[in-house]
């Protein structure tokens, strides 16, 4: 048992225990604290404990030191499958046995006649008995409390937690309403919002939890209709309820941000990495109406010399106008004669090509009736196919819940796959229309379910379909998996969210950062926008269509995508449009060695892509101001991106982090933290602020086409000089880039690091521990940025040749490295 556990249960026990309170409930619900009276026995069963009384069971369950899932389970009460856990991840755990999960989690139980504690290594839950309550410490630190706990009705789950004054809450999901949503109550029904702006409540993508700034992660793993009530009702009471569901949640704690997701992703899952390609170009709209209109444009980025990597085909590739065609899931012959074709050429240009398709199939398709007979479809009351009628024509839905949907939907994607489909595009996954009166049939655990009790995890549920499916038949390659709607975890299964029809306005394209950095906290680090906008405008805006690709071209997916009353592909604007945009993609696919690092910190660790201000700060430099900026977010670790979302922009005025900064386009240095006050960074139609912290080290490749030229074999190494950081790093990562075998360790880790002092520096390139060997010599140049006028460099004590040019400060020199490690002296 852990020393520093007694004060704990002293601390927890002296708590005022608060009195119930009538919730508002549904008027068929029974409202009641379940499990007031306490318990009257427990068990440890390897890493859980079970607590049972006459009202039922409640287990606590460490899925890691740092990360427990509560489950209430009251008699009487429906109890539906559990969706947020990683399954492979429990699987491992359960497997350890018992014996081997109290070792491993250093777990330990005290009680006393008022409560109990049940302790890891670093973690605490603290029950107390009556009223039955669970307190959450992390370190000796209590991290979050319940209130009133569950309280269980009829038709109802819900909980209530006590909040802090002063913490912020990250929540919700895809949402517009500003960083911190703390005062808001946020309906949990996936809804798309289309041509939503500067300002959104509901939308396609909700996540029933949240991030505290006092690193907790709170999130209920129920799928049903509800409300997540953050202090709106009651200032200091977060309340979660659902119609239904599963009365259980996860905690996860830490003393760091990046620790948090770490943790919370370990128990959700982790993204698998996407192929690399999901990293170039892609091409897109509504959509390519032919083959002759898709290989025309497949000619002119061919043409024009504009990198390209993939091209994704809307709802025309199976009809030939917007209704009446959904559900065919085939090629439209008359516009696409010779389609495998065309994806194979695409191909060995080394375009990909994605398809999109939805859950929706219209009775007027030739495949309705074949579902209908297969039991494929949401049924009604009756035990019939439930049809209804929706923007796209009269229609029934795919029950992805069901064996007998899953079996009948699957063999379209397998003939996707049988065409050389690389990625596959679910839309319309919320689902969009999904009548409350029609049910479904959950395979694993038997049981039927309506639609409002499982309509938020439809989309995890079809993206785990395609995730499961393709990686069995496709051992080779790794799955792209675009989807709009989804659940807690649906990272596990490889989806890439996008952030629905959006507008064409400035306001929209300000509220990109605040959807992806959201969705990023919370797991879903491939969050991305339509670039440009989706929804037509009476005219096209060249500046706002610029500023949405610059700002795109750090972000995870780079899309540009749109109604094609004004295209959305850049080659189609003009001369100098393309060219700025060109650019733009030169800065994206150079970096392409520090994405795909990035990509890799994101399967290892759930360390998003995009990241707040607050996530790369330490605790003593994070202020009240950075839980809320949406000006600017870091890419990566050393990066930090200004968007411009304001038209006729010069300059920008920003507060930077605490630091040495340096303009990554023209090499200006400019001071960070409250010493250096607002910084003016001046704007010009060329670039979007892009912003290096001192001491950065990041690796780029040549320029290229398409990712396929992309090799690993020959990179420039940018390091930003600054004695006053000392010393700093930077951890290489490389695979092929398309396979699966990275999961087997076949990878290559490159570790660079630096050691700066006055007019002094030691650098170092190695191969990390658990790297491969190399299979062919990397040709590297170093550029050293900001660099003093060194007298010489040595390199195992030879003198090397330098070129250094006084007017960038900048140095460079060419090495060869074989596998062994070379340390750079520079005096």
């Amino acid at each position: 048992m852990l020393l520093n556990m007694k004060p704990l249960l002293t601390l927890s026990l002296m708590l005022c225990c608060a009195l119930f309170m009538p919730v508002a409930l549904s008027a068929d619900a029974t409202p009641g604290q379940a499990f007031a009276s306490g318990w009257q026995s427990y068990q440890q069963q390897g890493n859980s404990l079970i607590l049972s009384s006459p009202q039922g069971k409640v287990s606590l369950e460490y899925i890691s030191r740092d990360s427990i899932y509560v489950h209430y389970q009251a008699k009487g009460v429906k109890q539906l499958p559990g969706y947020l856990l990683d399954e492979k991840r429990l699987d491992e755990k359960r497997q350890i046995g018992s014996k081997g999960a109290e070792q491993e989690f250093n777990l330990s139980v005290k009680a006393t006649d008022k409560g109990l504690t049940f302790s890891s290594g670093t973690s605490a839950v603290v029950v107390q008995k009556s009223p039955f309550k669970l307190s959450f410490f992390h370190q000796g630190q209590l991290k979050l409390e319940e209130e009133l706990g569950y309280l269980a009705g009829e038709n109802s789950q819900e909980f209530r937690f006590k909040l802090s004054p002063r913490e912020k809450l990250f929540a919700g999901g895809e949402r517009v309403l500003g960083m911190d949503r703390r005062g808001f109550n946020l309906p949990l029904y996936n809804k798309a919002d289309y041509a939503y702006e500067g300002r959104s409540e509901q939308m396609n993508y909700s996540l029933p939890g949240l991030m505290s700034s006092d690193k907790y992660i709170l999130m209920f793993d129920n799928t049903a209709r509800g409300s997540l009530d953050l202090g709106a009702a009651e200032k200091d009471v977060l309340h979660f309820a659902a119609g239904g569901g599963r009365s259980a949640y996860l905690v996860a704690m830490s003393d760091s941000f990046s620790g948090l997701t770490e943790h919370y992703t370990y128990a959700s899952g982790r993204q698998p990495m996407p192929p690399i390609w999901a990293l170039g170009n892609i091409a897109s709209r509504f959509g390519y109406r032919s083959e002759v209109q898709a290989r025309e444009v497949v000619a002119e980025y061919r043409k024009q010399q504009m990198p390209l990597d993939a091209i994704i085909f809307d709802l025309y590739w199976f009809g030939p106008d917007i209704k009446g065609h959904m559900g065919n899931l085939d090629w439209d012959r008359n516009t696409f004669p010779t389609a495998e074709q065309m994806v194979k050429d695409f191909d060995d240009m080394g375009i990909k090509t994605i398809l999109i398709s939805e859950p929706f199939v219209l009775t007027t398709s030739k495949n309705w009736q074949s579902g209908a007979e297969a039991g494929a479809f949401s049924l009604d009351e009756q035990g019939k196919a439930r049809t209804f009628d929706f923007y796209f024509g009269h229609t029934s839905l795919v029950d992805i819940f069901s064996a007998a949907g899953q079996n009948w939907f699957w063999p379209f994607y397998q003939k996707q796959l049988d065409w050389g489909i690389a990625g596959f595009w679910g839309d319309l996954g919320e689902p969009e229309v999904h009548p409350a009166d029609s049910y479904h049939f959950i395979q694993e655990s038997g049981q039927k379910a309506s639609a409002d009790e499982i309509h938020n995890v439809y989309g995890h549920e079809w993206a785990k379909l395609l995730f499961n499916n393709f990686n069995r038949v496709s051992k080779d390659q790794r799955p792209f998996i675009m989807m709009r709607s989804g659940f807690a975890g649906s990272q596990r299964y490889g989806m890439i969210p996008w952030t629905g029809d959006v507008s064409r306005t400035w306001s929209a394209l300000k509220a990109q950062v605040e959807l992806s950095l959201q969705m990023g906290l919370l797991g879903l680090g491939y969050t991305h926008s339509d670039l440009g906008g989706f929804v037509a405008s009476e005219s096209f805006d060249s500046e706002l269509y610029l500023r949405w690709l610059q700002y795109g071209a750090f972000q995870p997916v780079f899309r540009p995508h749109a109604q094609d009353e004004q295209l959305p592909e850049p080659v189609f604007h003009g001369e100098e449009v393309a060219a700025r945009v060109k650019a733009a993609l030169s800065w994206r696919y150079q970096l392409l060695p520090y994405n795909y690092t990035l990509v890799y910190e994101n399967h290892s660790k759930g360390t998003p892509l995009m990241r707040p201000v607050f996530f790369e700060a330490g605790d003593k430099a994070i202020s009240d101001k950075m839980f809320l900026d949406t000006q600017g977010y870091y890419w990566g670790p050393n990066l930090l991106v200004l968007p411009v979302t304001e038209p006729g922009v010069t300059a920008l005025d920003y507060q930077l982090p605490a630091g040495n900064w340096f303009d990554y386009f023209t090499g200006k240095a400019y001071s960070g933290g409250q010493k250096g006050g607002k910084q003016t960074i001046p704007v010009d139609l060329d670039t979007i602020p892009v912003l290096v912290k001192g001491g950065a080290i990041i690796p780029h490749a040549p320029d290229m086409q398409n990712t396929r030229e992309y090799s690993g074999d020959e990179l420039i190494v940018h390091y930003w000089f600054d004695a006053s950081v000392g010393e700093s790093g930077f951890q290489l990562y490389q695979d092929d880039g398309l396979s699966r075998d990275y999961q087997q360790g076949d990878y290559t880790k490159l570790d660079l690091t630096a050691k700066a002092a006055d007019q002094q520096l030691n650098f170092t390139i190695a191969l990390a521990g658990d790297s491969k060997a190399l299979s062919a010599d990397k040709q590297l140049t170093l550029v050293v940025h900001n660099a003093p006028h060194f007298k010489e460099v040595y390199l195992a004590g030879k003198r090397l040749n330098t070129s250094y040019d006084q007017n960038s400060r900048q140095l460079k020199l060419a090495l060869t490295f074989d596998g062994k490690p070379l340390t750079l002296s520079f005096r």
